[in-house]
């Protein structure tokens, strides 16, 4: 239900980097330098030294001061010139702000070493992918159910969206990290690595602002399919491999996340029956007061049918809109075929496995999934991406057994 609230980029104008990456109809990222050009897929943790990351992030460090000294100065005078855009590093928290942790997930096999607390709507698609990915990985973390209409809990954040993750870096301080697809390149960078501070790591992720084809100033997260191995890309990695990881990310973002809600809001009656359905999976009547749930489920089914009116227009959908997502998991499911494996990963699911399934994750239960399950052939794949999550997953501590926040 937050497919509304998250913009996918259109594209980075030229200027930002080295090297443009290039996929179908993917937007063009950028590197904030020739130093960020290495990125993989699998999690594999090294050991070996940091010196070329240092002199990296000390080039990006001067780089991203520059470009914001200069984007101020400039004022924005010239919209066709990227080099006065804003580059704004990701927020450092001194203390947690006064939250409520609804629940927790504790691993006890978690050797990461991470503290994470993750905000969240318990059925948005870009959640599902973030939670899709600690399962899978056997990372425990907290979580803060969002109320997605008064988002009170976020209330202490100048970014209202979710997910947004705090992870506490070497100092004790807190990283602030929005954008499912930079929440989990930043956490899988640091567990190839766990001698790199992930504070350190974070500042691969700035945001920046550009410009769309109308004009209009946009704000995304730079780098954010990318994963910052430097010097220690494994071996097994090529770059083909790595590519076409990045290319069905961006897919499971750009393309596959837009077909969700106008599938889930057909009608005002379905849109009822999925609200209902959040409420239930999200437990929505234990951690929000009766008249809010209310709230939430009516106000929320009401306007996301509308909203899901306007999106098929927006993305060129006819009025049979389950045939455009069959297409699409029809799509996908011939790529996994043509590896004759499980999954697109190979024998383990990678970053693509897990974003497509995320995104599919926040149907489950509507009756739009059940369509899916039956009329394509991504089920197979679907629940053995999906036995790995559950069996990887921490186990659930509720908020009635839980002590006041202060970790």
């Amino acid at each position: 239900m937050s497919t509304l609230r998250i913009g996918v980029s259109r594209g980075i104008a030229a200027g930002l980097g080295s090297r443009t990456i290039k996929s179908n109809t993917l937007p063009a990222y950028r590197s904030i330098g020739a130093q960020c050009r290495r990125y993989a897929s699998q999690v594999n943790p090294k050991r070996n030294g940091t010196s070329t990351f240092k002199l990296a992030l000390i080039g990006a460090g001067i780089g991203a001061a520059s470009g914001t000294a200069y984007s101020v100065y400039g004022n924005w005078k010239d919209k066709s010139s990227h080099m006065e855009h804003q580059r704004i590093p990701p927020k450092v928290l001194k203390e947690l702000p006064d939250v409520r942790i609804t629940k927790r997930y504790i691993n006890p096999n978690d050797k990461s070493n991470l503290n994470i607390i993750l905000f969240q709507y318990q059925t948005c698609p870009f959640c599902c992918k973030v939670r899709a990915f600690l399962d899978y990985m056997g990372i425990s973390y907290s979580v803060v159910e969002v109320d997605a209409v008064l988002r009170q809990d976020i209330k202490w954040s100048e970014q209202k969206k979710v997910p947004m993750i705090l992870v506490q870096q070497g100092d004790g301080r807190y990283i602030q990290m929005t954008d499912s697809s930079a929440i989990i390149s930043l956490l899988a960078s640091y567990l190839n690595d766990k001698d790199i501070d992930i504070g350190d790591l974070a500042k691969f992720y700035p945001m920046i602002s550009y410009f769309d084809d109308n004009g209009k100033k946009r704000l995304d997260i730079m780098n954010k399919y990318f994963l910052m191995y430097q010097d220690k890309t494994p071996k097994h990695i090529t770059q083909d491999i790595q590519e076409n990881e990045r290319k069905w990310r961006t897919w499971a973002d750009s393309h596959l996340v837009h077909l969700i809600s106008p599938n889930c809001y057909r009608t005002l009656g379905e849109a009822r029956e999925t609200f209902e359905w959040f409420s239930k999976a999200g437990e929505w009547d234990i951690y929000f007061p009766k008249w809010e749930r209310d709230l939430m489920v009516n106000v929320g089914a009401f306007a996301m049918w509308g909203i899901s009116k306007m999106l098929k227009r927006r993305h060129g959908l006819s009025d049979d809109v389950r045939s455009h997502i069959y297409d699409a998991l029809d799509k996908w499911s011939k790529e996994v075929e043509k590896r004759q494996k499980k999954f697109m990963g190979g024998d383990r699911p990678n970053l693509a496995d897990l974003s497509v399934f995320g995104v599919l994750n926040s149907m489950e239960g509507c009756e739009a999934f059940g369509d899916c399950m039956k009329n394509t052939k991504i089920g197979v794949w679907y629940n053995n991406v999906k036995e790995l999550v559950d069996r990887n997953r921490g186990d659930l501590v509720r908020r009635t057994e839980l002590v006041p926040l202060t970790a």
